[in-house]
């Protein structure tokens, strides 16, 4: 049974016939487990995941039954891997019985985000907010990276979650936008990037999502496309309408990813790409 079918019978099928749950297994980084979302998931603290991530709003639309091992900083290596010790590797949550899978990875390959806001954030508070000084010290180097180490190690990261869970949907979800695509001045409080390197730093994460949207196509994955729906939803955009968290100033204690909002819509576009829940 595919898992647009089962779930749909898990949602209609009268209670005196009901069927086994879908079996769903969420994998992925930070942006998965929605580290520094609140209320935290005590079962396992070196991963910062949250029991409000987009795999536990998934599962509560679905009725699914949820393995959530998603845990922050993972990089496609933890697929396979020990993240920590006491952590197993991702793919253990899979198996032949799997009917859903969906995960975000690739961010912290090769440290392309922490590495590219630090450094953009660095350079734009000794810049005071002009020019484009981190993209005139970096140049290309982020997407060479991207391109040379992350997309391959995509590649084999999607294919051990193919082979480990053959029968499963296998939902790869992009990053929503951090920033906008223009410069707001009045946002530099908050995300001390310079004016000249937002677009820089916007054309990084397209590159990394198209990386990630390759990859996912390849290896017969569903790709799910954040790049109109978390358009005005960057961490520049105010409280209440914004999905990222800013770099100071936030509401979230691991700043620039996903608030609580961000991970609901995030879940909600997953099911609108799936056509379930």
């Amino acid at each position: 049974m595919t898992v647009v079918g089962a779930v749909a019978l898990s949602l209609t099928a009268p209670a005196a016939h009901a069927t086994t749950p879908p079996r769903y297994a969420a994998l992925g980084d930070s942006y998965s487990a929605a580290s520094g979302v609140l209320p935290v998931d005590l079962t396992n603290l070196l991963c910062l995941r949250s029991t409000a991530n987009y795999p536990h709003v998934i599962a509560a639309r679905t009725g699914a039954d949820l393995a959530d091992v998603s845990c922050g900083a993972a990089q496609t290596k933890d697929f396979t891997e020990s993240q920590y010790p006491g952590v197993p590797p991702q793919i253990d949550a899979l198996g032949p019985d799997t009917d859903l899978v969906t995960l975000t990875i690739g961010g912290n390959d090769n440290g392309t985000f922490i590495n590219a806001v630090l450094a953009c954030g660095t350079a734009g508070v000794l810049s005071g907010g002009h020019g484009s000084p981190c993209k005139d010290q970096n140049g290309s180097s982020f997407d060479d990276q991207i391109d040379t180490k992350t997309y391959p190690a995509l590649k084999a990261a999607l294919r051990s979650v193919r082979a480990a869970a053959p029968g499963a949907e296998v939902a790869v979800l992009g990053y929503p936008w951090i920033v906008p695509a223009t410069a707001d001045p009045s946002c530099y409080a908050k995300l001390p990037v310079a004016s000249g390197d937002v677009p820089y730093l916007r054309g990084m994460e397209a590159h990394l999502n198209a990386v990630v949207e390759r990859a996912a196509e390849e290896n017969g994955a569903t790709f799910v496309d954040f790049s109109q729906a978390s358009e005005g939803h960057d961490a520049c955009a105010a409280a209440g309408t914004r999905w990222i968290e800013p770099l100071l100033f936030g509401t979230n204690i691991v700043p620039v990813h996903p608030n609580a909002l961000g991970e609901s819509h995030m879940a909600q576009q997953t099911l609108d790409t799936l056509g379930i829940g």
